[in-house]
């Protein structure tokens, strides 16, 4: 190619020479990304890609999803900002944040995922099991078009499909979601996003996989221009602050037995995941998910959905709801099961008021206005 970097032909290893010219052009474009969970007592790790001077950042879904403080390093000057969440999509893993007071920083070159071949070399960076800097791995690509389905890092119950994937045997590590895979002229290609927590079969080398940028950009692109669609939320999610399970049964009964048997699952203005069943009284409300329990008093009521607990301070708990309530309505429309609960509440914005009917554990039934906040991602 005139002008460009040489290609390595029939696919052999980038050589480390070249390896360190495509990480020289890449990394002056990317940021280390920490996020706190304040609700689940831990902390993750990831990488994100500058895609404009003014500090909006292009990184996977599961890097930023139940965070509630989000802080990204730009690599190449050491500099730490505060981050906020422009929106994301759960389906496609993409998510894009705003370096909060940003401007004139390196963009990642970006290249053309449509003209990828198999057997291409490539280079995967990205903030290696969360050391805190960028490592290169190079591979080549070894499939395209692939469906995947990767489990969330932090070993929930949730996982999620992803097509069109690009496989590579570049070796993927936690931590390097959210940063490139660049091509041999050192362009952007892809986002990688899942590592060794991927099943597919006959997996035996390294193997790791990575969104087509074009699809990424295309992705950023309607977020950044605030077009909310089934897949696309824009801003930060309703918070109601309350743990629930997930699943379409609408009996309280059956959804506290799966939770007893598969742990916690779900959302509803927040995931929780983690914990299992115990006896003794339920606490009023939780700061974390960590001593979560299945409740063991659980209201008398057929159809709902169960809460497990609420968070301290959050708009459930001001409203005098506990664990072992149920959720029988939003807005007089039936909450038949976790599942239809998340739905429902999916709709509204932060700031949005709501009337949630339940009844407690004792059997009273109460119907209160809820202001919703903004939580964190899902």
């Amino acid at each position: 190619a005139s002008g460009g970097a040489p290609v390595a032909s029939g696919g052999a290893p980038v050589a480390s020479g070249s390896e360190q010219a495509i990480v020289n052009k890449v990394e002056p474009g990317l940021v280390i990304i920490n996020t706190a969970l304040q609700y689940a007592s831990e902390e993750g790790a990831g990488t994100g890609m500058v895609i404009n001077p003014d500090g909006l950042v292009l990184t996977n879904n599961h890097v930023v999803e139940s965070s509630t403080k989000i802080t990204a390093t730009v690599i190449s000057t050491g500099k730490t900002y505060p981050a906020k969440l422009i929106g994301y999509d759960k389906t496609g893993d993409i998510s894009l944040i705003q370096l909060e007071g940003a401007s004139g920083l390196r963009t990642i070159p970006i290249g053309n995922s449509a003209t990828v071949k198999a057997g291409a070399s490539v280079v995967a960076m990205g903030n290696a099991e969360g050391q805190g800097s960028i490592t290169p791995a190079a591979g080549q690509v070894t499939a395209l078009n692939q469906t995947i389905t990767a489990s969330d890092e932090g070993g929930s119950v949730s996982t999620e499909t992803l097509h069109g994937m690009i496989q590579t045997n570049a070796d993927v590590v936690s931590g390097d979601s959210g940063g490139p895979l660049a091509s041999s002229a050192g362009l952007v290609i892809g986002m990688d996003t899942a590592g060794n927590n991927v099943s597919f079969p006959q997996q035996a080398s390294a193997t790791g996989f990575a969104i087509p940028i074009n699809t990424a950009l295309s992705v950023a692109r309607q977020i950044a221009a605030g077009q909310a669609s089934s897949t696309i939320t824009i801003g930060y999610p309703p918070f109601v602050g309350i743990f629930i399970g997930s699943g379409s049964s609408s009996s309280p009964q059956t959804q506290a037995q799966q939770q007893q048997q598969n742990g916690f699952g779900g959302s509803g203005g927040f995931n929780g995941s983690g914990g299992s069943g115990g006896s003794g009284s339920t606490p009023s409300c939780y700061t974390s998910n960590a001593a979560l329990a299945v409740p063991s008093t659980i209201a008398p009521v057929s159809s709902g959905s169960l809460v497990d607990g609420t968070i301290c301070g959050s708009p459930a708990a001001s409203a005098g709801m506990t664990g072992g309530s149920v959720i029988t309505a939003v807005n007089g429309q039936p909450a038949g099961s976790p599942d239809n609960l998340t739905s429902i509440l999916a709709r509204f914005r932060p700031g949005d008021t709501i009337s949630v009917t339940w009844v407690s554990p004792s059997g009273q039934r109460t119907t209160s206005s809820l202001h919703l906040t903004a939580g964190p991602p899902q």
